[in-house]
């Protein structure tokens, strides 16, 4: 006998003289939903209210291709127009609606198969799910009527009949979709008193944690690793009760984006290993940041308790513009000589399309054939409409690869807390910085001008190289480079070492030829960008390099430069993809910085381009993927030596975060100073170590591979005596007697104003002005030497990730696959 049968007889007394009826009780929780029908049919003959205006969910916005394809639906009796092939839930999107889903994600395919979606559509004969229904004109779509929130209620007691009453003990807990929706939507009760079911926890890896009774059947992560990772490792395995998610004969999920399925999973099935346990989500502070771990500049947010990094998990930046700022344009519109009548826009409201030209100058959108003005939503404030044009900075969406994501416990590994001074004996002791200093200093001046070298690290900020170039310009030396550009980079022409075409635009190629690249390991969500191309327009991908793995049809053309010669001359097979092609795109890694004959490959590449046509007033399809985040900022600095064998020269040598540098030439009396925050690879050589904070404890510019900056924000305090890169190095130069002129952010940020304005355009993608025509002849032969990969462990590239025990962990699991 169920619990609730007993507690309505005890409550009741008992009558013997209705024994023979049935004692019955309603599941639900509102009294209206009884008779649903009858209460449609009041609210039917209501006479429908004055409805205010709504504003779209999240900041959702809506892209006309076509204006004569936008049709009109009715969402609750409110009018919106969407254009053709929008789903139900999209459209209530839109009108600002928020529709429950477990099973739909934007990014991903629709199953339809958890039904909470419903929603009554007028003359349909049941609830339809809104996730997979095409809206059409004129329908109209009814989500707050009795019909719907019983069908709603229905499906959640479904979905909770199996699930485990484990709230308290699961990591999701506070932020999980089956909570927030089993009290927005649910009943307050349940009618399943049988045991519930179990299912036996699969083993992912060292990432992903699995509590599979939670598990609600959504087969979003199913969609993700066969759609986006690229990767069969699960799928789902039976019927009925008895269904559930797994991997093929225990596999492990080996993918280099396996940690995204935890974001997209609505329950605690699938949660984060080594954050299990560790903190609840509304104890931490959240920090929005960028990822330095690569050159693609992913957003992130990293989420702290206290002066430690807990998690890192990705986040969607799209910049929206401000009334101010129509306001202080609209004067220039005028002169402009631009009118409401020429755009798409309220007369009341011209001073919008100049905010476009503030946002995106490379767009000629004031020609004809330029490019579609972007949606304009509004919002109420004050009962009056504001318009506001929203532009994503899209650069990741919202994944991130598990290196940015796992990395975060190499931030409170191996730390340099005190500055320190190599004794006579080898031994390193802490000293204060007035000391270090000093010896630094003395040094630096005991030595001839050509004889000092910098070197930067990849992790370094444009703020402290601006810095360092500064101070040893200073000194009398301009024998200063960044890591992985080589002795020798060309920083001439900045359409070179950026890529031109966009992480986004890479979306409208139809052909891909990668040079000397492997963007799964080198930028994995460069990689994803190209997945997904492949499978949206059935993108051809064409390697030239050693073998390596792809997630997607690729065909290798060869393993060196005699490969590019014989596309170049059009002997090569894969010449016809490419003059077929109507927007042709062309990838070269940054590995080939560091190869003597760089220039001349580079140089058989643009005839490659040139006779394909891929680069054109309209597309430019050639470019380049950096390997690290500070390549675009120093190549944009100048960062470029005098000579390029001032290493073997240098007899002082400052390292600000170089780790990866081969030191064999350098001469045994060179005095060493290594600026960096973790004790890696360049602390052995060093004679004087100052420690510097991380990017998570500090205010920085970063400039990513497209040419976007962005800027990290201190999420944590920093650790121990550290200093910020550039504040040491200011700090430097007044004690060397050789002062520079600023003392803040601020200060140092109006120095950079002179040498490389684009990188104060925060969130802003400044794209290269001249092209690659205006390079010099180049008369180097190409050396026939195959291509090697520049990246051997993904897992661990940079100081950071070295001393992350997670990514040991997965460098050592991971890569036996």
């Amino acid at each position: 006998m169920g619990l609730g049968l007993l507690a309505s007889r005890a409550i009741r007394p008992f009558n013997s003289s209705s024994s023979s009826r049935l004692l019955l009780r309603t599941i639900v929780s509102k009294p209206e939903l009884q008779s649903p029908e009858s209460s449609a049919a009041a609210a039917d003959a209501c006479p429908e209210p004055d409805l205010p205006p709504r504003t779209p969910l999240a900041g959702a916005r809506v892209h006309f291709p076509n204006p004569e394809d936008a049709i009109e639906v009715f969402v609750d009796g409110y009018p919106v127009k969407i254009p053709k092939g929008m789903t139900v839930l999209q459209a209530c999107e839109v009108a600002g609606v928020d529709i429950p889903r477990f099973c739909y994600h934007s990014r991903l395919s629709i199953a339809g198969n958890c039904r909470m979606c419903l929603v009554e559509v007028e003359k349909s004969p049941k609830p339809v799910a809104s996730c997979a229904m095409p809206a059409l004109p004129g329908m109209k779509i009814k989500t707050d009527t009795p019909v719907a929130k019983k069908a709603r209620e229905g499906v959640m007691e479904f979905l909770l009949m199996n699930h485990p009453l484990d709230c308290p003990i699961c990591d999701q807990g506070g932020e999980c979709d089956l909570q927030d929706q089993s009290m927005a939507f649910g009943s307050d009760r349940g009618r399943f008193t049988e045991m519930k079911r179990s299912v036996v926890d699969k083993n992912l890896g060292p990432l992903v944690k699995t509590v599979m009774t939670r598990c609600i059947q959504c087969t979003r992560c199913v969609r993700f690793a066969s759609e986006v990772a690229g990767v069969q490792d699960l799928g789902m395995l039976g019927r009925g009760s008895g269904e559930e998610i797994g991997t093929y004969v225990e596999k492990l999920m080996t993918s280099e984006l396996s940690g995204n399925v935890i974001d997209i999973c609505p329950v605690g099935a699938l949660t984060s290993k080594p954050f299990a346990f560790k903190a609840r989500n509304w104890e931490l502070k959240g920090t929005e940041s960028i990822d330095v771990t690569d050159a693609v500049g992913s957003n992130i947010r990293i989420d702290s308790r206290g002066p430690e990094v807990m998690r890192i998990l990705p986040r969607l930046n799209e910049s929206l513009c401000t009334n101010q700022e129509f306001n202080k344009a609209s004067d220039r519109l005028i002169k402009l000589g631009l009118r409401p009548n020429n755009i798409f826009l309220p007369e009341t409201y011209p001073t919008a399309l100049f905010y476009l030209e503030l946002r995106l100058p490379a767009l000629a959108f004031l020609e004809p054939s330029g490019p579609s003005i972007l949606f304009i939503s509004f919002f109420t404030c004050l009962s009056l409409f504001i318009p506001v044009i929203a532009t994503s900075v899209d650069i990741n969406e919202e994944w991130i690869s598990d290196k940015t994501r796992f990395c975060y416990d190499g931030l409170k590994r191996q730390r340099l807390n005190d500055p320190m001074i190599r004794g006579a004996d080898g031994r390193f002791k802490a000293v204060s910085w007035r000391d270090a200093l000093a010896i630094v200093a003395e040094v630096a001046h005991q030595v001839k001008p050509e004889e000092i070298v910098g070197i930067a690290g990849k992790l370094s900020d444009a703020e402290s190289m601006m810095a360092l170039k500064d101070f040893l310009n200073k000194m009398g030396s301009n024998n200063i480079w960044c890591e992985g550009t080589g002795t020798q980079p060309n920083a001439d022409l900045r359409s070179g070492y950026i890529m031109n075409t966009s992480i986004n635009g890479l979306e409208k190629a139809d052909v891909f030829l990668l040079v000397g690249t492997q963007p799964r390991v080198e930028a994995a969500m460069v990689n994803a960008r190209i997945r997904k191309t492949v499978r949206a327009n059935n993108a051809k991908v064409g390697y030239v390099g050693p073998e390596t793995d792809f997630n997607y049809d690729c065909q290798h053309l060869g393993t060196g430069p005699n490969t590019l010669l014989e596309i170049a001359e059009g002997r090569h097979p894969f010449v016809s993809a490419i003059s077929n092609a109507k927007n042709p795109v062309i990838i070269v890694g940054a590995g080939l910085f560091e190869r003597e004959d760089k220039d001349a490959i580079f140089s058989v590449v643009e005839t490659i381009a040139k006779k394909g046509n891929v680069v054109r007033p309209d597309w430019n399809g050639l470019n380049v993927l950096l390997l690290n985040a500070a390549q675009a900022a120093a190549l944009d600095l100048g960062l470029v030596p005098e000579s390029s064998n001032s290493i073997e020269s240098a007899k002082f040598v400052y390292l600000m975060g170089a780790d990866d540098l081969n030191l064999d030439k350098l001469p045994k009396d060179a005095f060493v100073v290594y600026q960096g925050h973790h004790g890696d690879h360049g602390v052995y050589r060093a004679n004087v170590i100052l420690p510097a904070s991380a990017f998570s404890e500090k205010e920085g510019t970063y400039e990513n591979t497209e040419g976007c900056s962005q800027q990290t924000l201190p999420a944590v305090p920093t650790v121990g005596d550290a200093r910020d890169d550039w504040k040491i190095i200011r700090a430097l130069s007044e004690v060397a007697g050789v002062r520079l002129p600023y003392d803040t952010v601020g200060g140092i940020r109006s120095r950079m104003r002179t040498v490389a304005p684009n990188l104060l355009h925060v969130d802003e993608r400044e794209p290269a002005t001249l092209g690659h025509s205006l390079k010099p002849e180049v008369t180097q032969k190409v050396n026939p030497a195959p291509f090697k990969s520049a990246v051997e462990n993904f897992y661990m590239t940079d100081s950071i990730t070295r001393a992350s025990k997670i990514m040991a962990q997965c460098s050592a699991t991971l890569r036996k696959k």
